[in-house]
Order: structure tokens, then sequence, then C-alpha cells
């Protein structure tokens, strides 16, 4: 069986909490920034979030507030 993108994920096996910061702790947020940072699946993460309106946390390095803004952008661009 082929693994999953979740499975090759950096942040596999981290607390995931780290991922889902309350709206003050931007310092938290960086946290996670960083392991999506070095991700192999960064991208793949990133447009899962954005294709099912993840409301919540920071997939693909980015938190919820930057993933409304890149769905935004899209709908101007198209």
């Amino acid at each position: 069986m082929k693994p999953t993108w979740r499975s090759r994920a950096a942040c596999t096996g981290i607390d995931s909490d780290i991922f889902y910061p309350s709206d003050e702790d931007e310092a938290l947020a960086d946290e996670a920034k960083a392991i999506c940072a070095v991700c192999p699946v960064k991208t793949v993460c990133l447009d899962h979030a954005l294709s099912i309106r993840e409301k919540d946390g920071v997939w693909g390095g980015a938190t919820e507030k930057e993933r409304r803004r890149m769905l935004r952008q899209r709908r101007q661009s198209a």
C-alpha cells in the first residue's frame, strides 16, 4: 500500500496543539510554520486545506487568515 501524503508529513508524531494555536499566540503559529517549511508535502497539505476550506489551524505553512486571503485572491483572479 502506497503511503499517503499525511504519513510523509514533517508533522507526523508532533503534538497537534502546535498546529492549532489561538489567534493571540503568534509564536506557536511560527513554530508550526517552521515545521511546515521543511515538510516534503507542504504544497499537497496546503492544497488539501484550501480545497476543503479548512477553517482551523496551520496547514501547509498557512494560518486560517492566510488561507482565506489566498482563496479571495484566487476568486478575484478567476
